[in-house]
């Protein structure tokens, strides 16, 4: 069985919008730059004027690593990617949807966002979008 995430009173907001089938990131209301991981305030110009809002569900593949030795839960191989999403933040995620081949993992390939359930939450996890955005 996968890790189930723990939601803590700072990322509730993230795993609501999940729930819901929305990659949610937070942006700061003073400076107006994105930001993740969730944290109250902001990383570039220290507001607490945050808020939480949706993010696109669009994304590039940045980085990766294929991971042949798998975690508890875990088949391997498998990819671990780091993506940055259309709003310029980048996420840690795993890529479902494509071979974890170094030849199919395209660096700045076109990924959107899609969730699998794990017991009480949904995990966000990154697919090729396929096609030209």
């Amino acid at each position: 069985m996968k890790p189930v995430p723990r939601p803590t009173p700072d990322t509730q907001p993230f795993w609501d919008g999940t729930a819901a089938g929305e990659l949610r990131i937070q942006r700061c209301r003073a400076c107006e730059r994105h930001y993740f991981y969730p944290r109250p305030s902001c990383p570039h110009c220290g507001s607490g004027a945050v808020e939480w809002v949706r993010a696109s569900g669009r994304a590039t593949l940045y980085s990766y690593v294929i991971n042949h030795r798998p975690a508890p839960g875990f088949d391997g191989p498998y990819a671990i990617a780091v993506v940055e999403l259309e709003e310029g933040v980048r996420m840690m995620t795993n890529l479902v949807g494509v071979a974890p081949e170094p030849e199919n993992l395209v660096l700045d390939m076109p990924l959107r966002v899609t969730f699998e359930e794990r017991g009480e939450v949904r995990v966000p996890l990154f697919e090729p979008a396929g096609g030209d955005r």
